[in-house]
C-alpha cells in the first residue's frame, strides 16, 4: 500500500501533516481545520485519525471542528496527558504504542519536555512527527521546560535510526539556517543545507521532511557534544579578551551548551 506524506500549509508557517492513502487520512496537529478539511474535500478523503503533540493553540486550534464535521469515521485521537487537550480518545506516554488500522500504521511514543512540560513525538521507521521539539537545524523554544529537559529530548530523538524523516510543526528552516551558521560557520554540511533552503523557500517549496541523519550533521542543538558547537557556547560566556593566552578550552557539559545556544537563539 502506498500513502502519501504532506505538510498542509496553515497560518504563517505552520505544517499540518496528513498521511493517507486512496480513501483515509491522518492528521498531525490540526491547528486550524479550514486547511485540513479543504485538503480532504479535495481529495475526497474520509479522516480516521489525529495524533496531538502538545497544547499549543496552533496544534489544536481545529480540532473540535474537524470532530464535529468528521466525526463519524474518526476512530482515534491520541495525545499527551494534558487537561489544555480535550477530545483525546486515547491519552499516550513514553513507549506507547499508537496504532491507525485504516492506514495501517504504527508509531510509537516519546516524551519530549522543553519546549512544554508534555509534549511528545510519535514516530515510527519512516517518520518522526517532532511538533515544536525540534526543527531543521534548530528546536523549539524553552516555554515550559529547561535546557537539561530539552537535552534529554533531543538525545532521545538523536538515538532513532538515521533513515527516519523529520516532520515537524513549522517552516522555520531559513531563520534556523542564519543562526547555525553564526554558531558552526564552518560546517559544510550546514553550508549546503543553507543553500538549499534558500533554493527551495525561493521556490515557496517546503524544506521538509528530512532526515534525521542529515539533521546530526549540521543542527547545533543535536550536536551540542561536538568541539566546534560547545566552543561557541563557551566564547559567547567567555569571550576570548577575557581569557588569558594560557588558558586551555574547556568544552561544556552538553546541557549547559543548550541552555546558552538556545538563549543566543532566543536574542539572535
Amino acid at each position: 500500500m502506498s500513502l502519501a506524506l504532506v505538510p498542509v500549509r496553515a497560518f504563517n508557517d505552520n505544517y499540518i501533516w496528513v498521511v493517507h492513502d486512496e480513501h483515509c487520512a491522518l492528521v498531525v496537529d490540526p491547528g486550524d481545520a479550514k486547511p485540513v478539511a479543504r485538503y480532504l474535500q479535495q481529495h475526497a478523503l474520509s479522516l480516521a485519525a489525529v495524533l496531538i503533540t502538545h497544547h499549543h493553540p496552533d496544534h489544536i486550534g481545529g480540532l473540535h471542528e474537524l470532530m464535529s464535521s468528521h466525526g463519524d469515521a474518526m476512530t482515534l485521537v491520541a495525545g499527551p496527558a494534558d487537561q489544555r487537550i480535550d477530545g483525546l480518545t486515547q491519552v499516550v506516554a513514553e513507549a506507547d504504542k499508537v496504532v491507525v488500522d485504516e492506514l495501517g500504521l504504527n508509531f510509537e511514543v516519546l516524551e519530549v519536555p522543553g519546549h512544554t512540560r508534555s509534549h511528545i513525538a510519535f514516530y515510527n521507521q519512516h517518520w518522526l512527527f517532532a511538533g515544536d521539539t525540534l526543527f531543521s537545524a534548530g528546536c523549539g523554544r524553552l516555554f515550559e521546560g529547561t535546557a537539561e529537559q530539552m537535552q534529554r529530548s533531543l538525545d532521545k530523538i538523536a538515538a532513532l535510526p538515521g533513515a527516519v524523516l523529520l516532520c515537524c510543526g513549522h517552516e522555520y528552516s531559513a531563520a534556523n539556517c542564519r543562526f547555525a551558521l553564526a554558531v558552526d560557520p564552518e560546517n559544510h554540511a550546514l553550508q549546503q543545507r543553507c543553500e538549499q533552503v534558500s533554493e527551495l523557500r525561493a521556490k515557496q517549496l517546503p524544506t521538509l521532511p528530512v532526515s534525521l541523519a542529515a539533521e546530526m550533521t549540521y543542527n547545533p542543538f543535536l550536536r551540542t557534544r561536538t568541539p566546534a558547537v560547545a566552543a561557541a557556547a563557551s566564547q559567547r560566556t567567555q569571550p576570548q579578551a577575557q581569557q588569558q593566552p594560557h588558558d586551555a578550552p574547556k568544552q561544556l557539559p552538553a546541557d549547559q551548551v543548550m541552555a546558552i545556544i538556545r538563549t543566543w537563539k532566543d536574542q539572535f
